[in-house]
């Protein structure tokens, strides 16, 4: 039969990179492949991401770009599926007459059905019906689509915890966890093509398996330590009023996962705080990531934030940047407030003006750079043992004139700092670089979002082997 050419543009976070190769994976039943270009394809699919306002008026500024595709090539199929698609559902259709297909986040495993229905009818469809527990592809094991050494893995979908900032709940449904057997068997075959990293991804990881009395997150980290040929294991996100004391004797005991965690605190203030529903007090956190630093004293931490959410004062923010000063986090995701539909905060009175929160925004990323660069400063000198990702697509953040002669590389530190290296100055005799490689590489210079440095060594050594994190030069 003829193939046919499928192009994919995902606008959001990991999860929607993971459902896109499942969908990829899916459509390949159908004969279709992967298009360089949307001008080249058979069926663009947009996956959408509702959970700020910019990333929605994205969805429509791109929907609307591909208007003229159609109307040239009328056999053309426009699908729009992920968040938005579940929230806006049959909307769409009436805004963007030239969009043939609307499938929301529990219908990534009828794609296949949806779009052979369009193929033979010429109809538009929507689908955003969802449905109670864990929604598995078929293929319910692995999705493995040849090439990079790092993957996503969803373990669960959905969220419980109804912060009042945040559609998840209303747009991926309830908290529903997968079966830790169909996530090592995934891994496996991951690791079978390949993969030397995996990022377990979640809602809210922390409550793996609670409701559905599977194991605890943590004892599913120590199953997944034990696959054969993986070298490291991130996870993301964690809900810190479920950060476990198990799960924090975790990074102190599994070889292979990440000295790294990504904690989202939204707010340094108790009153905001109790406003967003987030269930924890400031010195609930601290203590959190004290405990953390008790068991791993040099943990990289990073955390989320929001500026200007509705009732936040000055004196509010205040606290936010001292919060920032007493952690001293290696990195921050920072976003201004923005209502979104269903989320109870849209019906929050006394809204902080634009103005404010671009100021407020501006005075926390500004902390943070401060914070960031010195962390990294600190490192000259020091050896790194990194995971090589591949060949770098441009030098780094730093000056031009810094990067030596020679192929250049790029890896991530267990601290997921990003490192940028040159081929050039492989020593003599040793193994070739390749991705996948752990190696150790001696850091010469510092930037602000990343690390340079000459590799000491190029040989594989064992996968998660102690003493990884960092070593005195």
């Amino acid at each position: 039969m003829k193939t046919k050419s499928l192009y994919i543009h995902t606008i959001g976070c990991q999860m929607n990179v993971y459902d896109a190769e499942k969908m990829a994976a899916g459509l390949q039943a159908l004969h279709y492949l992967p298009a360089a270009s949307a001008e080249e394809a058979d069926l663009i699919l947009l996956n959408t991401c509702a959970i700020r306002e910019k990333a929605e008026q994205k969805v429509f500024s791109y929907l609307g770009r591909l208007a003229p595709l159609k109307s040239r090539n009328p056999r053309l199929i426009v699908a729009v599926g992920g968040c938005v698609a579940q929230q806006e559902g049959r909307r769409i259709l009436g805004r963007m007459p030239h969009v043939d297909l609307v499938f929301g986040t529990h219908a990534i495993g009828r794609l296949p059905a949806l779009v052979d229905k369009i193929e033979r009818e010429r109809c538009r469809l929507v689908d955003v019906a969802m449905t109670a527990g864990f929604m598995e592809t078929d293929p319910g094991t692995a999705t493995v689509i040849p090439g990079g050494v790092t993957r996503f893995v969803t373990i669960m979908q959905g969220c419980d915890n109804y912060c009042t900032y945040c559609v998840v709940p209303y747009v991926r449904g309830r908290e529903a966890s997968r079966a830790p057997e169909r996530i090592v068997a995934e891994i496996e075959a991951l690791v079978a093509a390949g993969v030397r990293e995996v990022t377990l991804l979640g809602q809210n990881v922390n409550s793996y398996g609670l409701k559905e009395g599977l194991c605890s997150f943590g004892e599913l980290l120590a199953r997944v330590d034990a696959v054969p040929g993986l070298a490291r294991i991130r996870f993301t996100t964690s809900h810190p009023k479920d950060l476990s004391e198990p799960l924090i004797q975790a990074f102190g005991r599994l070889p292979k996962l990440c000295n790294h965690i990504h904690l989202p605190v939204q707010s340094g203030a108790d009153r905001v705080l109790k406003k967003m529903n987030r269930r924890y007090t400031r010195a609930e956190y601290l203590d959190k990531v004290q405990r953390l630093r008790q068991i791993r004293p040099d943990i990289a931490i990073t955390s989320d934030f929001i500026v200007g959410f509705p009732g936040e004062t000055a004196a509010d923010f205040d606290q936010t940047l001292d919060l920032i000063r007493q952690v001293d986090f290696d990195g921050v995701f920072a976003f201004m407030y923005s209502d979104r539909p269903t989320a109870p905060a849209a019906r929050f009175a006394d809204k902080v003006p634009t103005a404010e929160k671009k100021r407020r925004l501006q005075a926390l990323l500004a902390l943070q750079d401060l914070n960031s660069s010195r962390k990294n400063q600190s490192l000259i000198g020091t050896v790194q043992r990194i995971l090589v990702d591949g060949a770098a697509q441009k030098p780094g953040d730093g000056p031009l004139e810094d990067c030596p002669p020679g192929p250049q590389w790029v890896g991530r530190t267990t601290t997921n700092r990003i490192v940028h290296f040159s081929a050039a100055d492989d020593p003599a005799g040793l193994a070739p670089i390749y991705p996948g490689l752990l190696l150790d590489v001696r850091i010469e210079n510092a930037f602000a979002h990343s690390l340079r440095g000459s590799p000491l060594e190029c040989q594989a050594p064992a996968a998660g082997a102690k003493g990884e994190q960092s070593h005195a030069a």
